[in-house]
């Protein structure tokens, strides 16, 4: 079940000092005690529907693709093509991503210790995930400023990873149903109003402007949760960076056109920004588009489409290699990533999956 948490209080530990707040944090209280029953409630039941889950509508196989009807079937007949570095429209792009932002405004930043207790109350532990591939949907949309204080590096690192690990597994959920309703339309030989609409959304959003559905199709796919959840971990210090705790910037996404915080060492004549995101979902949402559009990591969509081809699964230190110009130390990004993977055998997380939230029970009753 999807906790969008509001706040927390441990009340033994209430004393003098909070009277003052006391009220104000009731209703931030009552809707976490409302949402922590209701995912017991949940999870007594989650393991019934899961196998469900996966075999209908989550399964990790590659959909059926028939490829020669990518090439004899295009939506718009007169496929002009663009020209490949024409420049497109960021707002196109990130539509959906500024959207997440706008319905998350009112946020409200929990204390580790509060996060620890949830995790705890939830049973949502790495040790159970790593043997069991379910992970508990538990969705946070802030970092705790004390996690920089955590002075156990093991201890600081399985928080953040707890609290990356549902938000990347929910993006990458979003993708599959968007691949699974596209390789439906690439099957058909015909289409409805429906469709095509959908489909010049899904254009402008990955920014193809040739109506290429065999790019689209390269495009549309997910990223491994080990490289992910590595590059959050290199970027952001493991939580603890300025760009993490001031704007939920969890890997470092320059912008020119939305909000963000400019770093402290850039050029004064340099107009860039590191994206500044309401909440964490919407950077994660972020990353990953930027991935599957920037021409930068054209490579990288390419030896994932090989592995998709040869059908075997997407691996995270294979594509990492691809990321050589993600930043400006080039290969020893690299070798930095793939030691992260492996020191903490990330990997583990690759084949996991997201327990479905009430939205989803709801829409399989």
């Amino acid at each position: 079940m999807k906790i969008n948490i509001k706040k927390k209080i441990n009340k033994r530990k209430n004393n003098l000092n909070q009277k003052n707040s006391f009220k104000v944090k009731m209703h931030s209280i009552s809707r976490i005690f409302l949402s922590s029953f209701l995912v017991g409630c949940f999870f007594y039941v989650a393991p019934m529907i899961i196998s469900f889950t996966q075999k209908n509508i989550l399964t990790t196989k590659e959909f059926t693709n028939n490829s020669q009807k990518i090439l004899a079937y295009t939506l718009n007949k007169k496929n002009s093509l663009e020209k490949e570095n024409e420049l497109i429209d960021e707002k196109d792009l990130l539509v959906d991503i500024f959207s997440l932002n706008d319905l998350e405004t009112d946020t409200v930043r929990l204390s580790a210790a509060t996060i620890k207790q949830l995790f705890q109350d939830t049973g949502y532990n790495l040790k159970e995930v790593r043997k069991k591939k379910l992970v508990k949907p538990v969705a946070l949309t802030l970092l705790p400023q004390e996690i920089k204080m955590i002075e156990d590096t093991s201890k600081r690192k399985e928080l953040f990873i707890q609290i990356v690990l549902p938000l990347i597994l929910k993006e990458n959920n979003n993708i599959r149903l968007d691949r699974k309703t596209l390789f439906g339309i690439i099957n058909k030989s015909n289409n409805s109003e429906l469709e095509k609409k959908w489909l010049e959304k899904k254009y402008k959003q990955y920014g193809i402007k040739s109506n290429d559905l065999s790019e689209l199709k390269i495009r549309m796919d997910e990223v491994p949760v080990s490289l992910a959840i590595a590059q959050a971990a290199k970027e952001t210090g493991w939580g603890t960076s300025r760009f993490a705790q001031e704007g939920n910037a969890l890997f470092g996404q320059w912008t020119w056109s939305g909000e963000g915080l400019k770093p402290k060492d850039a050029d004064v004549d340099k107009g860039h920004k590191v994206m500044k995101f309401n909440v964490l979902q919407a950077s994660v949402r972020a990353y990953k588009r930027n991935l599957n559009t920037h021409s930068t990591y054209k490579d990288f969509r390419k030896a994932r489409a090989e592995l998709r081809d040869l059908d075997k699964p997407l691996d995270g230190l294979l594509l990492s290699e691809h990321l050589d110009k993600y930043a400006q130390t080039g290969v020893q990004y690299v070798a930095v990533l793939k030691k992260i993977i492996i020191q903490n055998k990330l990997k583990d997380f690759d084949d996991a999956k997201l327990l479905p939230s009430s939205i989803d029970l709801e829409s399989l009753i």
